[in-house]
């Protein structure tokens, strides 16, 4: 009898207790909403969110964020009257990192229509009544995001994470109740 080696057994137990070799998420990571899982969730939140947008392809936390396009995107698709995103550029990184970041701490998400204000101008950081503001705290700085070609992952998972928990508290998300 061919001896099998515990690293074969080990798989092997799982494969069985499991049902076999994955083939897409595991229905039991669905339910639990375990870290892997919501992480893939916001992915696929954020690209949803952001298709269709010239120069953004949402693949990952990382480099689909470097031209800071994915953010202004992200916050475009809730604001459209923050800013036009038409005249953005790609190889204008800490001019889109700075209008990102002023719009998810100042936007207004119900701007009131006989007191209209221009939308934050890229670099500027403006202390709005607690009413006016989306409500993301400010997690990245412009510089911390154009010093890297490619962003930190980590930061920007982080980072759209605490915009969707704002959106979701603001009523501009809508999550199922469990």
């Amino acid at each position: 009898r061919p001896r099998v080696g515990s690293r074969a057994q080990g798989r092997s137990a799982i494969l069985e207790k499991f049902g076999g070799a994955a083939k897409g998420p595991a229905p039991h990571l669905r339910r639990s909403g375990g870290a892997a899982t919501v992480k893939t969730m916001l992915l696929e939140w954020c690209r949803a969110r952001t298709r269709g947008y010239p120069h953004v392809d949402v693949q990952n936390f990382s480099g689909s964020w470097g031209s800071g396009l994915a953010f202004c995107a992200l916050l475009h698709s809730f604001f459209p009257d923050a800013f036009d995103f038409a005249t953005l550029e790609p190889n204008a990184r800490r001019d889109n990192f700075a209008l990102a970041f002023a719009t998810a701490e100042c936007v207004r998400a119900a701007p009131a229509p006989r007191s209209p204000r221009p939308p934050p101008a890229p670099g500027d950081r403006c202390v709005p009544s607690r009413r006016e503001r989306a409500g993301c705290a400010p997690l990245l700085e412009v510089e911390d995001m154009v010093r890297l070609p490619v962003p930190d992952a980590k930061c920007v998972y982080t980072y759209v994470q605490e915009l969707y928990r704002c959106l979701v508290a603001k009523g501009l998300v809508k999550t199922k109740k469990r």
